[in-house]
């Protein structure tokens, strides 16, 4: 029988909020025919841009690479994310493979933060999905607590109907695990951009070893949460809230560069934000589009459910 420590149920918490900040998952409700709705598209599936706003070559260009690039279903993936008001320095790095149509991934991430937050957490952890289910393996030590099973468990789909009807005291007050929502698919990036009002080329350069054509736009905080599937789950009252919120701690929006070879592939994407705090960047390198993207799954005899551990616990149900 599985003893749930505290110890363990911190590193399974910090596992989540460690991948999570760096990995996407597909949002959005479904209709009665179990599609998505306004896409109309199966999971994973990148709606295209309805508009480009900006007008001129840059707006072209980009609308052609969104097509290759969401065309393309996966890519190699080199991610930075540095974010100086959170985790202990704020550093994560991720590499492996990622797809969309339909969403997997099997990446490594990294943490600086991870030891010192919280004991027993691995500094490099492997994090797999697939059908909107994640599995993060949280090593040999912490296994050890859960009769050898070193795969956490965490079904989002049932992580986002939580956060929905648990409101602003619950899931939901964390805006539906949101760092879980920033889809990093580099084809909604591009639709992003293109809703940039400022969208422009500024030359063409060296990315990633190759020639390429560098783009750039901003985007105010409202129009990324407008673009954000996740943020349409979310009461109307909340997602004003958290607008304000934005605004009060002085983050007025985003700056986005991309960089598109020749071939009309995105090589480099950042994206970054001002924050009191310093200056938060998200900094993406692909490559090999169209790579295999296909993911084996953990056996269940070598997985646990994160939600069944946390109801145990609130039942009373954990040992020491």
């Amino acid at each position: 029988m599985i003893t749930y420590k505290k110890k363990t149920v911190g590193a399974a918490l910090a596992a989540v909020l460690l991948v999570g900040g760096a990995t996407a998952c597909e949002s959005g409700k479904k209709d009665e025919s179990g599609k998505k709705d306004g896409a109309g598209k199966a999971a994973g599936a990148s709606a295209e841009p309805a508009r480009p706003v900006a007008d001129g070559k840059a707006a072209e260009a980009l609308t052609a690479a969104y097509k290759k690039t969401s065309a393309a279903k996966s890519v190699k993936v080199r991610m930075t994310i540095k974010e100086p008001s959170a985790l202990d320095g704020g550093t994560v790095e991720m590499t492996g493979v990622q797809g969309w149509d339909p969403a997997v991934m099997d990446v490594t991430v990294k943490g600086q933060f991870s030891k010192s937050a919280v004991p027993g957490t691995p500094e490099s952890m492997r994090a797999i999905m697939s059908k909107n289910v994640m599995y993060m393996d949280i090593g040999a030590e912490n296994a050890a607590d859960m009769d050898g099973k070193r795969w956490m468990k965490l079904d989002l789909n049932a992580a986002m109907e939580a956060a929905g009807a648990k409101g602003k005291n619950g899931l939901g007050g964390m805006n539906g695990l949101s760092g879980m929502n920033q889809s990093q698919d580099p084809a909604k990036q591009l639709a992003l951009l293109l809703d940039s009002p400022n969208l422009k080329q500024v030359g063409s350069e060296k990315a990633e070893g190759v020639d390429a054509d560098h783009y750039r736009g901003t985007l105010t905080f409202e129009q990324v949460l407008a673009a954000n599937e996740s943020s349409k789950l979310m009461p109307e009252d909340e997602r004003k809230q958290l607008a304000d919120n934005m605004k009060k701690s002085g983050i007025k929006g985003y700056d986005m560069d991309v960089w598109v070879n020749k071939d009309g592939y995105p090589v480099r994407m950042k994206v970054g934000m001002d924050t009191p705090q310093g200056a938060m960047t998200m900094d993406a390198s692909y490559s090999d589009y169209g790579a295999a993207a296909t993911v084996e799954t953990p056996a269940d005899d070598e997985t646990f459910d994160l939600f069944g551990m946390l109801g145990k616990l609130k039942d009373g149900g954990a040992g020491a």
